[in-house]
Formats: structure tokens, C-alpha cells, sequence
């Protein structure tokens, strides 16, 4: 049994209901309980929880402070690819996106030059990414770097195409901490839809992407789906169930959520259901009331001003100073393919500084490599 049969129990139009005819008083219980039910997070995700999201907002804060203290992780994504075979009809780096800009895999060299150059920012943690394009950049070419990558900071981690466990056990091997991938949208309909060739068009597979990592011995295991592409509630409330399920099968594994907000797309895609700042709030509060223990990371998609604002409502990770090209950091190329517009702008030590201007303390690094065994 995986997650995809639960899902299956769970289609759209039983994940609605949960939302029908929720009451204030079911918020209020919601917000008052210790452990809460799918019907409560739909509770606090309805219209009906937003005259209480002081309310919830006190608790969410206490939740996190409790579990994390007063601390935010800082971490940095570098591009080493943006070559793409999948055709994701929301994403700049889609091959068919119509985008013209330049499509690059940096040399060993060139991810070095990048590690240094973060290095140098302070940076201890690092987030790998690459588009969907597995036979020009295979699970060897992310392996060596990750490889690379270890050498100059104590954590390492994925976000890229979904691989066999296999694979991620010789990334493991290379020194690989974590892994992130978003599900993009669980409905299955539209994932068909937003998703019409590729190797990503196997839902089931990518559905069961982070469970195979977390057999594989990743020690961090971060879930998310694309705000925007789908009714947000319905998506939440899957993702939760995912994180629930993670967390309860891959229990040697910790487990985070993030929250990418869907804004600019290829001319050729429609957000069909955008989401407010106000409506990513509540989900933000909701989801920490639900997930008292899971990491929660915002990146620099959402604006500085954001970003401060909710930084003390659950968020306990966040990027600075990104680049979403490859070569970003060192040869900051405007001619090569970028894969979203980065809305907070500020560098490393602005961020520091509104962070600890908040109360909280910026952490590079909160464990030691001997964890590591």
C-alpha cells in the first residue's frame, strides 16, 4: 500500500465535503484542540476561520515556538541545470514553453565556482536543483554534485526529477541530507491535464517519490504543492495527508512543508485559481496547527514585506540572496533561462538583519557533521 491509495479514497469531491457547512464553532473547537482531524484543517481553512485568524495566529506561533524555538534556517537553491524534457504547461523551464533564453549545465567547475560564492555568504545549506531531463543530466552528473557540493557545506539537498530508490541511495552515498519535490497539484485530472508529456506525466510515481527517498535514508523529506494551480483548499488538505503519511512511514525521516505560490507563468498558462496574501496566511497558520512538528519554508517567490510578516507565524526555513538561473551567483548571466522571478530581492544579510531585528536568530547551521555518521 502507498500514499496513491490513500488519495484514491480521497477524490475531490469527498475532500469538498469536509467544507460543507462548517460552523464558527467547529473553528473555534479546531483552533482549541490538541490534535486535530481533516475536518478540523478544513475548519480552519474555510472562509468561515477568518474573523479568528488572530486567534489562530497566537497558537501557531506558540506551536512553532515550542517545537523550533526562535530560530529560522537559511538556505540558498543553486541551479546546476535548466535543460528540460517535460512539458509542464505553469513552468519557464517547460520544452515547450516558448521561453528563447539560454539552456545550460554547469561544468564541475562551474558548481564549485557557485559553492564558493555562497560559501562566502555565510551559507551552510544548499538546495540542488535541476529541470526535468533525466538522460541529459542523470542520477550519476546529480550525484557528483552533491558530491561537490558536500565539500563546502554541512547540509546538502535535491529538488529535481523523481528517481528510483536506488538512485537516492547513491545520492545518500554522495553525502545527500534531503529532498524536496512538490507534487505540483494532487487531483489527478488536472495533474493530466497541466502535465501532457514527459516522463513527470506518472502521477502515481511522482506521488511516491518522497516515500521511496525516505527508504533510501534522506534524513529531510519536504512535500508542497503549486498554490495556485488547483483549489488550494483541496490541495492542502491532500498535502497534509501526505505529510501525515510520510511522517508516520518514513519516521527516520523529518518532514516540512513548503508553500510555492504559483504567480509568473509562460504566456501560454492561465492561474486559474490565485491565491491572496490573506488566503496564504490562513493557509499558513492552518496547515502549522495541523502539522505542530513539521518545517515550514517560504522562499524568496513571495516579496520581502511577505516574507517579514508571516515570518513569525510557523515559517522556520527560509532562502536569501537567490538566483533561480544556473550560474546565478557567479557569471549572473541575464541571458540564461531563469525559472520564476524572484520577488524578495534582498541579499543574505538584509534578511539576517530583519530576522534578528524580529527576535528571532538566523541559523546557517544547527547540527553537527558527526550526525552524519
Amino acid at each position: 500500500m502507498s500514499f496513491v491509495d490513500e488519495l484514491d479514497a480521497w477524490p475531490r469531491e469527498r475532500v469538498a465535503a469536509l467544507y460543507d457547512n462548517v460552523t464558527e464553532t467547529e473553528v473555534l473547537s479546531a483552533i482549541g484542540r490538541e490534535e486535530r482531524t481533516l475536518r478540523d484543517l478544513a475548519a480552519l481553512l474555510s472562509p468561515a476561520a477568518r474573523p479568528h485568524l488572530e486567534r489562530m495566529a497566537r497558537e501557531a506561533q506558540r506551536l512553532t515556538r515550542w517545537h523550533f524555538g526562535r530560530t529560522i534556517g537559511l538556505y540558498a537553491p543553486i541551479y546546476f541545470s535548466n535543460l528540460c524534457a517535460a512539458d509542464c504547461l505553469y513552468c519557464g523551464f517547460a520544452v515547450c514553453s516558448g521561453v528563447k533564453d539560454e539552456r545550460v549545465t554547469l561544468t564541475d567547475d562551474q558548481i564549485e565556482a557557485e559553492c564558493t560564492a555562497l560559501k562566502n555568504m555565510g551559507y551552510d545549506s544548499v538546495l540542488l536543483l535541476t529541470g526535468e531531463a533525466p538522460k541529459v543530466v542523470p542520477p550519476a552528473h546529480i550525484a557528483r554534485a552533491v558530491a561537490i557540493s558536500r565539500r563546502h557545506f554541512s547540509s546538502v539537498s535535491v529538488e529535481v526529477y523523481s528517481m528510483d530508490e536506488a538512485d537516492y541511495t547513491l545520492l545518500c552515498e554522495s553525502g545527500l541530507e534531503g529532498v524536496t519535490l512538490y507534487q505540483e497539484t494532487y487531483d489527478r485530472e488536472l495533474y493530466s491535464e497541466v502535465h501532457p508529456r514527459g516522463l513527470k506525466r506518472d502521477y502515481a510515481y511522482r506521488v511516491d517519490t518522497l516515500e521511496r527517498a525516505g527508504k533510501a535514508g534522506v534524513r529531510k523529506l519536504t512535500l508542497g504543492a503549486l498554490l495556485g494551480l488547483f483549489d488550494w483548499r483541496l490541495d492542502l488538505i491532500w498535502t497534509a495527508m501526505h505529510a501525515r503519511y510520510l511522517q508516520k512511514h518514513c519516521w527516520r525521516s523529518s518532514v516540512a512543508v513548503s508553500f510555492p505560490r504559483l504567480r509568473h507563468t509562460p504566456p501560454r498558462f492561465r492561474v486559474d485559481f490565485p491565491m491572496s496574501d490573506a488566503e496564504l496566511v490562513q493557509a499558513i497558520l492552518a496547515m502549522r496547527l495541523f502539522l505542530p512538528e513539521a518545517g515550514f519554508n517560504l522562499s524568496t517567490r513571495e516579496c520581502g514585506d511577505f516574507r517579514d510578516r508571516v515570518m513569525s507565524l510557523g515559517i522556520t526555513s527560509m532562502s536569501a540572496g537567490s538566483s533561480t538561473r544556473p550560474g546565478g551567483y557567479v557569471t549572473k548571466g541575464e541571458e540564461v533561462l531563469e525559472q520564476f522571478e524572484v520577488e524578495d530581492t534582498r541579499s543574505p544579510e538584509e534578511v539576517v538583519a530583519m530576522i534578528r531585528r524580529a527576535g528571532y536568530d538566523p541559523v546557517w547551521k544547527d547540527f553537527d557533521r558527526a550526525f552524519h555518521g
